[in-house]
């Protein structure tokens, strides 16, 4: 399968997720490229950029329970062809 140069942006505002969210985040580090962690503290929400690379199957299997988490959002893109 083609490994694709993408991006996810995942939104939390319900705390009580974030063990589970760095568990999903774990069991697929293989994709992850970077990720960068901002805590909007006077929103009381915090934000996780993430950069990946992996084929269409292995970053929707990411984005995709991250999504079914309590309070936590998520948009991924990807980008056409391998640029890499």
């Amino acid at each position: 399968m083609e490994r694709r140069l993408g991006g996810a942006l995942i939104l939390v505002e319900n705390k009580e997720s974030v063990n589970k969210l760095n568990q999903i985040l774990t069991a697929h580090a293989n994709v992850i490229i970077g990720r960068q962690g901002i805590p909007l503290m006077d929103r009381g929400v915090s934000i996780i950029s993430l950069v990946l690379q992996g084929s269409s199957d292995e970053i929707s299997a990411l984005t995709g329970p991250i999504g079914k988490l309590d309070g936590v959002q998520v948009k991924s893109i990807m980008m056409k062809g391998n640029p890499l």
